[in-house]
């Protein structure tokens, strides 16, 4: 099998429909990964996973380092053997979880030493360690060791910070094992400062990567930013490579980013709110906590055809909700995965057909409208 490979079969305006090939098959861009940190999607099968449309999903260095053990994994036949997942998979480095260790981790020039959140044993975590605990994984997808640089940092630390993460960028491309159908992407950060993300962008670029992500974002910045960042990032990147906007987001930060050229997203968010009643629709969020919904007979969304949608009413997901049995959660994570393929799909649609200028004002009117009341609806509880 060749090198992995990319290719942009349509735009429409700065929106990319296109193609990854991997190892373990494609991945058609714009693409939603569903995060399965642990070597799980939380309340789903790899099954169920694959009915939502889901061709990639994310998994984490960090966490699958400290339980089970990469070398457990390898010996196991691999990260795709181990949790029954044919497809391609995407690792994230870990830099981010440790960064959000806060007190618990100390940075240095080598790497990051830290102490496990499970049962604080120290660890060290290198470029060079990040690669072999990816490359042991199976990872198609691995992503190089980086410093999220925090909102709110003054211009001159953003810069320290992002220098850092470009010098571990080289020491990864150096210690990453060149496979067929396998790559390592980039991590472009800089903060919200545009001449810092020009410049990392530019230092990736030298380097030389399968893919470039956009870290560092939707950290607190807010959507209003986190688009002029984008704006002043996505023009500097190889256009023949995919953009990753990692650990976004919202039904209506995926549509602004791919019309900003953005190719591949993960996000927690579909599965995180399923597990507290949430359910995403093509006409905004519903809370299946609230009453209006305990006699209402219809789908969450009227327009989706998946599981929880062809089978069940939202009366019966209000039923699991208020008895707190754990069907509700699945369903609703279900619902929200398929949801976010089926966005992904229209945009991939509407791009080949050049009318994602006309989807996106679509999509933006269906969420400002809101939802429907049923017959007799009263207020909500």
């Amino acid at each position: 099998m060749p090198k992995m490979t990319f290719t942009v079969s349509a735009t429409d305006g700065r929106a990319r429909r296109g193609r990854l090939q991997t190892a373990h098959g494609p991945i058609d861009t714009p693409a939603f990964m569903p995060v399965g940190t642990a070597a799980t999607v939380k309340a789903m099968t790899p099954e169920a996973v694959a009915t939502t449309g889901a061709q990639c999903i994310l998994g984490n260095t960090y966490h699958l380092m400290l339980r089970p053990g990469a070398e457990r994994i390898r010996r196991l036949g691999g990260l795709h053997r181990f949790m029954n997942w044919p497809g391609p998979i995407l690792t994230d480095s870990g830099g981010f979880q440790v960064w959000s260790l806060k007190d618990l981790r100390k940075l240095t020039e080598g790497g990051v030493a830290f102490r496990s959140h499970i049962d604080g044993a120290k660890h060290m975590l290198t470029p060079e360690s990040a690669m072999d605990i990816q490359n042991a994984l199976d990872a198609d997808i691995s992503m190089v060791l980086d410093e999220c640089t925090p909102f709110g940092v003054d211009e001159a630390e953003a810069r320290i910070s992002m220098e850092l993460s470009m010098r571990w960028a080289k020491r990864c491309k150096d210690a990453f094992e060149e496979r067929p159908g396998y790559g390592l992407f980039g991590i472009v950060q800089g903060g919200v400062f545009p001449n810092l993300r020009r410049e990392s962008a530019a230092a990736l670029t030298a380097i030389g990567f399968d893919g470039y992500a956009v870290g560092g974002l939707a950290v607190g910045e807010g959507q209003d930013m986190m688009f002029r960042t984008l704006d002043a990032t996505t023009p500097h990147l190889p256009a023949d490579r995919p953009r990753y906007l990692m650990g976004v987001g919202k039904p209506s930060d995926l549509v602004g980013a791919v019309a900003r050229g953005v190719d591949m997203f993960d996000c927690v968010l579909p599965t995180r709110s399923g597990r507290t009643d949430q359910a995403f629709t093509r006409r905004g969020q519903l809370n299946l906590r609230n009453t209006r919904h305990k006699d209402d007979p219809r789908p969450l969304d009227p327009d989706c055809s998946c599981y929880a949608c062809a089978n069940f009413s939202r009366a019966y997901v209000h039923h699991l909700v208020q008895a707190r049995e754990i069907l509700g959660g699945v369903l609703l994570s279900w619902h929200n995965l398929h949801y976010y393929q089926e966005l992904m799909a229209g945009m991939r649609r509407a791009i080949e057909g050049g009318t994602f200028a006309a989807f996106k004002r679509d999509f933006e009117a269906l969420q400002a409208a809101g939802d429907i009341p049923p017959i007799g609806d009263g207020a909500e509880t």
